[in-house]
């Protein structure tokens, strides 16, 4: 893993956010480990430490399931904000800390949680909408002094994953498409596994749930497994016939 003190190293091609350790594992931990795959550089940044929890015994095993899973995906980094976990809001702090992290890594593409989840962690929609402001803060100029002078940079793409398993209706993003994660479910499912402290006993249903719509999204779309994704422009075509065959 690398740390934060580190800024000699390149820059990373994918950011995926998430409000709590364990988010971008379930929503499209086999996109990125997919990505990785290819060859890209893929980054990890947490909002929190998601800590308190009832089956944790604190941060620093929270912290260790987090590095663990990291190495499963084959992510070469991952950095947690000092953002409360149960408090997150959309703040001009949670903004400016992580776009200092974009402008840091200097990522192409970034993944952030895109939809509400009712009955679950109100975080995850406040992530949303503080990632697309820290997407948009990130490039402004003549404003370096917020950003400890690290210099703007823009992030040419931004996706949408999601957590909502309970929805019969699409996502609000109506330009979707399935990632073939025939090659890296097994490592999206371990990565998950990796979380001992969030997913014991009691809630190993949860892996049933996750395999299933992996299934049901990736047989939609020709695939053994797949994640949906969703983008907010429309998704073009140049060469028609390829994309289709």
């Amino acid at each position: 893993m690398v740390h934060d003190s580190d800024f000699s190293i390149d820059p990373l091609d994918i950011i995926a956010v998430g409000a709590h350790p364990d988010d971008v594992e379930i929503g499209c931990g086999g996109t990125l480990a997919k990505l990785v795959e290819q060859g890209y550089r893929v980054g990890i940044v947490d909002l929190t430490d998601g800590e308190p929890t009832p089956g944790s015994p604190g941060p620093e095993v929270r912290a260790a399931e987090a590095t663990k899973a990291a190495e499963i995906l084959g992510v070469c980094h991952r950095t947690t904000l000092e953002l409360p976990n149960r408090r997150l809001l959309d703040s001009f702090e949670g903004r400016v800390a992580l776009a200092k992290e974009f402008r840091r890594w200097r990522p192409k593409l970034v993944l952030a949680l895109g939809s509400r989840t009712p009955m679950a962690s109100p975080d995850h929609w406040q992530a949303m909408q503080l990632t697309e402001a820290a997407v948009f803060t990130s490039r402004l100029t003549k404003w370096d002094d917020q950003f400890d002078h690290l210099p703007p940079h823009t992030i040419a793409g931004l996706l949408y994953y999601s957590l909502d398993f309970n929805s019969l209706t699409p996502p609000p993003q109506a330009n979707s498409f399935v990632v073939d994660i025939g090659s890296s479910f097994e490592k999206k499912m371990a990565s998950i596994r990796a979380y001992q402290t969030q997913f014991p006993p009691a809630k190993q249903s949860l892996f049933g749930r996750v395999e299933s719509m992996a299934r049901y999204f990736g047989q939609a779309a020709g695939f053994e497994f797949g994640e949906q994704l969703a983008s907010p422009r429309a998704i073009g075509v140049r060469d028609l016939m390829r994309q289709l065959l």
